[in-house]
């Protein structure tokens, strides 16, 4: 098990260690301690990973938008077949198959950053114990482990704290932390969700999500290394900003955030005089054209009918 672990693990630690190694060499260019650079060198990390999984955020979107949507059909399968669990599987997976849905597509992002998570917790960890890793050398672990950043070092942790500097800063990352990851996953429940969808098992599993990753991320905060939570905060605030622009742009339909949206459209359309063509989603009453009248030509009359009429009425005798 350790030798597949090991096989897993040392091209992610060579990977995550060049990137970092690459970030923390263009802020060393600035007047900086190595503290600095190498924090700010995680930030530059993480953003690096998280461009690279936009692509999977995507497919994150389009797929929990078609769990929301066929919502309802799958509790018409609920109570058709409730009482066969076997059917009702076979039934619902057919479902998913047909309308491409992927029920587990909106934890593939959280999925694949945690080996990335995992190896750089194995580099902070080894560099702590200034053990050389990936392509960090002796030098370069040398400098994060006495590297440090408002008096604490990145890679130290709150089961060993060196000072009170160390044991404030990861208190307040251990918060950041987790209130962001609980924030990141209410803001996509409470906008971005039709009502249909916030009951069944789509609804459990985010809800399962909603508490369940923060108590897992504050818990075992104590033992991660600064420059650990720093990298999962700087995620998190990456995906609130990511959510917010696709849940304000974007929305699912029937959705408090699509309604806001429509709103915000609205609005605009008045301030530029385009109400009627923008506000009203009926089509404007149309007055009926006129029908075109044709031409009445004059009749051509005979000599004797144009001399009649141009003869004075006379009054008829009586008989």
């Amino acid at each position: 098990m350790g030798d597949l672990l090991s096989t897993i693990g040392t091209p992610l630690y060579y990977a995550i260690s060049a990137i970092w190694l690459a970030w923390h060499r263009l802020f060393d260019l600035l007047p900086i301690s190595s503290g600095w650079s190498w924090t700010l060198a995680i930030i530059g990390l993480t953003i690096t990973i998280r461009a690279l999984l936009i692509p999977l955020f995507v497919k994150q979107i389009k797929s929990s938008r078609n769990m929301q949507l066929i919502q309802p059909k799958v509790k018409e399968l609920q109570k058709k077949y409730g009482h066969d669990r076997e059917r009702l599987a076979q039934e619902t997976m057919k479902l998913y198959k047909d309308t491409g849905t992927n029920p587990f597509a909106s934890c593939l992002p959280l999925i694949l950053q945690m080996p990335i998570f995992l190896s750089l917790f194995h580099l902070l960890r080894n560099a702590a114990d200034r053990h050389p890793k990936g392509f960090l050398d002796q030098a370069d672990v040398d400098q994060i482990s006495g590297g440090k950043i408002f008096g604490a070092g990145i890679s130290d942790t709150l089961t060993h704290p060196d000072n009170t500097n160390v044991v404030v800063l990861a208190v307040i990352l251990v918060i950041s932390m987790t209130a962001t990851t609980f924030i990141t996953q209410r803001q996509l429940m409470s906008k971005n969700m039709p009502a249909d969808a916030m009951s069944g098992p789509y609804a459990q599993q985010q809800k399962l999500l909603l508490y369940v990753l923060p108590i897992v991320f504050a818990v075992g905060g104590i033992a991660f290394p600064i420059g650990l939570m720093l990298y999962w905060t700087t995620s998190n605030l990456w995906t609130m900003g990511q959510q917010f622009y696709v849940i304000r742009n974007n929305p699912a339909p029937g959705t408090p955030a699509a309604q806001a949206k429509a709103d915000r459209d609205r609005a605009k359309a008045v301030r530029h005089g385009h109400g009627d063509v923008a506000v009203d989603t009926a089509a404007p009453a149309v007055e009926a054209p006129e029908e075109p009248r044709q031409r009445q030509q004059p009749k051509r009359q005979t000599r004797e009918q144009r001399k009649q009429s141009s003869r004075p009425n006379q009054p008829k005798k009586d008989q």
